[in-house]
Order: structure tokens, then sequence, then C-alpha cells
């Protein structure tokens, strides 16, 4: 590792250190004083001649919706609907893909959904429509995701072709430090240590309820308020909503955990006499409300960040994270709702690998930058096409998907990713994080040379962390006008800590937990510091025309950059269609804590599906294989996708739900 950062720290000396294939955006102009953007589409509501595709490191204002859709892209109905011309799994697909030319809500619940497609019909747009699948989504998946949490972003907006993207992340209070968690966490001095999922230490400021607020304000089209946007959530919270299987069952599951946690548990279980304490996690099929949890839209709606992060949710926050020993104030809150969430340059990496889209220079995958994990993935992209132009990966064949030879490359590739990123990915406004560096292709052909075809790659530096839990929500949403949002929403583990502000009806996230506890990392504890990040959202954009390719993502801790690389290869290697390229079987690379000492694990879990001989095979070649089956196969995320083409003067949308959640992709 002395060496990588000797290295690193020479690339970044080098006034040439440029990324080849590599872009990274550009600032968007400031905003104006009467909160209007200057158009650059011409007076007609054509599109600009020269589009250029940027991220928005700035505050935007409000976005007008394009008035006409951009002329076609590359693709066409046929490179979206390609299917591999032999069987390719045992594990076919269940839907079919959906399709629509007035927009698509996929995401993991149907009534998530159905709120989305609400506001789209008031005449909102993407991202309007995905704050509004955001809050349902914490009254029907509490166990996921929630107000108490935090989000990203990536939006594409159709009128100029550009990508934005917002970091919706919370910080650790101000007035603690490193030697007052360890001392508190009891940690002796030599123990490296980790602060525990549960612990009071392990929440962080929740920073969802700024961020749906700001994408509302900056991306929506302004004919809808944030009011309007919370109302079906609101609705589902205070009449009821009907509970679905997988949420049924995550409830349960953290049932103990809820009532262990505070005194407040009651507020979002279901009452009956009958179960110990006066209540019980909701059955599939029973009628659940949460009247607290509206409260708390309501208030948010109608003050904005100032009903989240002042006043009486705020001091309720605070109340209950002191009285269990922690250390979040009302001044950490303030100062969070003032600032807002933050505005970042999307990064991105132009993908060939495989013959993808080679004609037209293949495809621009934008991921959300550090201190979001986005980068594996794109580094792992990177070293497979390196891998390809030095011969030790070959171009695959259809049929060759899920064969061992396709899993070894892919599997080792993130291996070497996250390595990397264990160690770098941290706030980048605490530690500079050599992003450019490590997407450069002379680094990542360095790296390469640590592939072998043949075996499993020998022990890394350091892993990624250790906790696969997919315990998030992913969703995706496109409206008539081409604008598209990759929305991503996390309490972390579960139901993030469990603890719940009293009167509030949400509980309190855990992404603390990800903190290191050694001096020397950079993603060690400190106060005011945004922790190592695991939600990511994505975009795929044609460098041809900065068209939109898709929208797509797949939640899940750890998994969602393996997620994000299988899911692509899928469908642009592999010709798989949106449902497809979801209901294949995916694999996880196991990992060990970054900051417990110990080594990168050769564990990988594969799920059913996957046939035993490439099992075998992968055993063979020196990988620790597992095969998860059943309900355990949660491990391996829940995806959506969005794909764009063209046909007949018209935009059409064609969009996957993961059949390991409850939700569907519904057309508008």
């Amino acid at each position: 590792m002395a060496a990588l950062k000797s290295y690193l720290r020479g690339l970044h000396r080098r006034t040439s250190s440029a990324l080849s294939g590599r872009r990274e955006s550009k600032a968007d102009k400031p905003e104006h004083s009467n909160g209007a953007e200057p158009s650059t589409s011409k007076p007609n509501g054509a599109e600009p001649t020269s589009p250029t595709a940027v991220a928005s490191p700035t505050a935007v204002p409000s976005l007008p919706a394009a008035s006409s859709p951009p002329p076609p892209s590359v693709l066409t109905a046929a490179a979206v609907h390609t299917s591999p011309p032999t069987p390719f799994m045992s594990f076919p697909s269940r839907r079919s893909t959906v399709h629509s030319t007035h927009g698509i809500v996929t995401s993991t619940q149907p009534l998530a959904s159905q709120a989305g497609l609400k506001i789209l019909a008031q005449g909102g747009n993407a991202a309007d429509a995905a704050v509004a699948v955001a809050a349902a989504l914490n009254v029907t998946e509490p166990s996921s995701t929630g107000i108490g949490g935090d989000m990203f972003c990536l939006f594409y907006r159709a009128s100029d072709r550009t990508v934005h993207a917002l970091n919706g992340s919370g910080r650790a209070g101000g007035g603690t430090s490193l030697e007052q968690v360890r001392r508190e966490l009891g940690l002796r001095e030599g123990e490296v240590g980790a602060i525990p999922m549960t612990s009071v230490h392990a929440v962080t400021v929740p920073g969802a309820a700024a961020g749906w607020v700001d994408v509302v304000e900056r991306f929506g089209v302004g004919k809808v308020s944030l009011s309007e946007v919370l109302a079906p959530a609101v609705e589902m919270a205070e009449e009821g909503f009907a509970v679905h299987e997988l949420a049924a069952r995550f409830w349960k599951d953290s049932e103990a955990e809820i009532k262990a946690a505070s005194s407040n548990y009651a507020e979002i279980l279901k009452s009956d006499p009958a179960a110990p304490d006066g209540c019980r996690a909701p059955r599939a099929g029973e009628v659940m409300k949460n009247p607290a949890m509206a409260a708390t839209f309501r208030a948010l709606g109608e003050r904005g960040r100032k009903g989240f992060y002042e006043g009486a949710v705020a001091e309720a926050i605070v109340k209950v994270v002191a009285d269990l020993g922690g250390h979040l104030t009302l001044d950490d809150l303030r100062k969070h709702g003032e600032t807002g969430s933050e505005g970042v340059e999307a990064i991105t990496l132009n993908f060939k690998g495989q013959g993808v889209n080679a004609e037209h220079g293949g495809v621009d995958v934008w991921e959300h930058p550090p201190n979001g994990q986005g980068i594996v993935a794109l580094m792992a992209l990177g070293l497979l096409e390196e891998l390809e132009r030095t011969g030790k990966v070959r171009k695959w064949k259809p049929e060759e998907h899920n064969s061992a030879e396709h899993l070894h490359a892919v599997i080792e590739v993130l291996r070497i990713a996250f390595a990397d990123a264990s160690w770098w990915v941290t706030d980048p406004n605490v530690v500079k994080v050599p992003t450019k560096e490590l997407l450069s292709r002379e680094y990542l052909a360095e790296r390469a040379k640590l592939f072998d075809p043949h075996k499993a790659s020998d022990i890394l530096d350091h892993g990624s962390p250790a906790h696969n839990h997919c315990d998030t929500v992913y969703f995706a949403v496109t409206d008539r006008w081409g604008n598209g949002i990759s929305f991503i929403n996390s309490n972390y583990g579960g139901f993030g800590t469990a603890i719940i502000p009293a009167g509030c009806g949400f509980t309190l996230q855990n992404r603390g937990a990800n903190f290191s506890l050694s001096a020397d990392h950079p993603n060690v504890y400190a106060p005011g510091k945004r922790p190592y990040h695991t939600i990511i959202p994505a975009l795929i954009t044609n460098p041809k025309d900065k068209s939109l390719h898709s929208v797509y993502g797949v939640m899940g801790g750890f998994m969602q950059p393996q997620g994000h690389v299988q899911v692509l290869l899928n469908m642009l290697a592999f010709g798989h269609s949106p449902q497809a390229a979801l209901d294949a079987p995916r694999f996880c690379v196991g990992a060990g804590m970054p900051n417990d000492g110990k080594v990168f694990s050769r564990m990988v879990n594969l799920e059913e599906g996957i046939s035993e001989e490439v099992v075998e095979q992968l055993r063979e070649m020196g990988h620790e294989v597992q095969v998860v089956k059943g309900h355990a196969r949660g491990l391996f995320g829940r995806g959506q996708v969005i794909r764009v083409h063209h046909d007949d003067g018209q935009i059409v949308y064609s969009a996957g739900s993961d059949p390991r959640g409850d939700g569907a992709a519904h057309p508008a």
C-alpha cells in the first residue's frame, strides 16, 4: 500500500494526469437572481446543437421541463431487446419488460411507485415523482429506508442533456472526537474495534430530509409543491396501507431490535393486545398506519428543511440520542438544514469493453463520487477493459454468460477495485480522495497486473467493508419530457439503529458504523465528517450525442457496485432485456473490514441458478464458493432498470424490476 500511495502522489504532482477515456463534469453556471437558469435551448424548444454532458457541483435552480424530446439516440428497439440465441441460465425471467412513451416509475414497492405516478399525472417531472416515491417507501418499507437516513441521486436533464449529482448524506456530530467515541465504546489502547450497527454512536445527522427538499427545488418542474409531492405518503401513513410480503418479513426479523433500541418502539409497530408489549411487526396483508410519520412529512412539506432540522422533530432527535449516550446537538441539525445537500460532480468512465456500443464510441457510465462507492463500479469496468486490451480476457459469447471464465474475471476486477476503495473512499471535504488518479488508464493498467486468468488473486492489501446488508431502496423514474433520475435512499442496515425520536414515526440510520476507528485510516471517525457511503445511483449516456441510455441501480450495501457491473454487462455485453438482466443470478464478493486488520476474503456468494459445474470450476480456481438459496438471496440486492430508445419519433422507455423484491415497473 505504501507503493500505491507513492504512485498516486506522483500521479497527482504531474500536470499531465488527465484521464484518457474519462471525463469529469464541469460546474454549472451560477444561479441567476430571479431563480431562472439561462436557457441553452433554441427558442422553439429544440435541443442545443453541441451539448456537453456535465454534472453540477453547485446549487441548480428549478428546471423547466423540456418542451420536446431530444432527437433520436443511437439506440433502437432492437438494441434494447436483443436476446441471447441460446438459454443463458436455469433461472428464466418471470416477468415481461414494461414499455411506455410517457415515463416509467420502477421501485421495490408497488404502492410507492403509484405515488410517483400520481405526481407525474399532476404535472410533476421525474425529480418531483422520485421524492414522492422516496417518502412512500419510508411508509411502506421502513426496514430499508427513511427520512432518518441518507440519499444520493443522479439527475439527467433532457433539455440540455446534462447529468447532475446530489449528495444528501449527513455528518457525525460536531462535538465528539475519535478518542471520546473509542472510550465510550470501551476500546482499549491498541484495539482497533468498530462502531456497532446498533450503537447510538452510529447515528449521523439524517441527510435524506434536506435531500428531498433540494431535489424538488433544484430539479423539479415547479408545478407541484413539496406538500403535494409528499401527500401520497402522508395519506398512506394516516389512512393505512396493506403490508407486502417481503416488507412483513423484514419487519418481523427486526422486531426484537426495534423494541430494544428505544422506548418509542410502538410508533412503528402494529397494536395488538395479545402481543408482548402490546404491539408487534405487521404481517403480510394487514393494514399498517403511522400517524407520527405523517406529521413529520407534513412539517417538512410546510416548512421545508426547517420543518425537520429545527423545531419539534430536531428536538426529538437530539433528546433520544442524548438519552442513549450519543452526542448529536441542535446545532448539528441546524447547520445541516441551512447548508442543505451538496451538489457534486458526477464521475464517469467511457466503457468500450466487450464490444459494447462499439460503432458509437461505447457508453458513458456515470456514478456518484466519494464519499460514495460508485468509483468501485467504474474501476472494475476500467480494469475489465484493460484486461481485454492486453488479451487476458476475451470477448464473451452470449451463451458464456455466468460461465466460470466470465464470473472469475468480474469477481477479480471487483476485488481489486474494492481493495483501493476501502482505503481511499471517504469524505473528500476532509481528506483528499485521488478520484482522477484511481480512474486513470495508467493506474488501472498497473492494477490489472494483479489479475491471473487461471486462479483467484493473492490476498490484497485492503478489502471492502464486510457489512453486505441489503437494507436500502433504489428506484428510477423517467418522464414524458425525457428527464431521468437515479435515486437511492437508505437507513444503512435494516431499520438503521432502530432508534425512534418520540412522536416522529421514523428510525435513525446507523451509517456511522462505517467509520474506521484507526487514527491512520482516511475514513477515520472525526467530528463533522461524512463516512464511507455504500449507496450509489447510476446512469448511462450515449457518448455520440449525450442522450440518455439507461437509468439503473442495484441496492444492497456493498453489493451495489457489484450489481451495477453485473447488470450492465448482462444488458450490454450479453444482450439481455432490462428485465432479464435483473432476473439473472448474481454473485457477491465477500470481504473483510478495512479497519480491523483482516485480509481480503476469497469468499464468493453465488446465487442459486448458476450451474453446479461452474461452482466447481470456480472452486478449482481457488475461490471459496458458497451457494445462496431462498430468502437469503436478498444478499444480492434489488435492482431497477429503465432503458431508453426512440421509435417513430417518440421516446420509448423499457423497464425491468428485480424479482427479489415486492415491486414492479409501472408505466405512466
